[in-house]
């Protein structure tokens, strides 16, 4: 049972962490570049299906985007 409760502890701990961050950026967005730009999810090179960056450039997508 003590087990149980501190996995559950350092689980909320970092859910909570993770919804800080969210709250701390600007329009909740995360910094950095498209996942699908990652060498690991993109072997072929491919340009990101969603703002069209090639795998070496930051994200394209515009910072004052009015998406939901």
């Amino acid at each position: 049972m003590y087990l149980f409760l501190i996995s559950l502890a350092l689980l909320a701990l970092a859910v909570a962490g993770i919804a800080i961050k969210i709250w701390a950026k600007k329009d909740g967005e995360f910094a950095g570049t498209c996942a699908s730009n990652s060498p690991f999810l993109n072997e072929e090179g491919e340009p990101c299906s969603f703002c069209g960056a090639a795998p070496d450039e930051k994200c394209a997508k515009p910072s004052d985007s009015t998406e939901a």
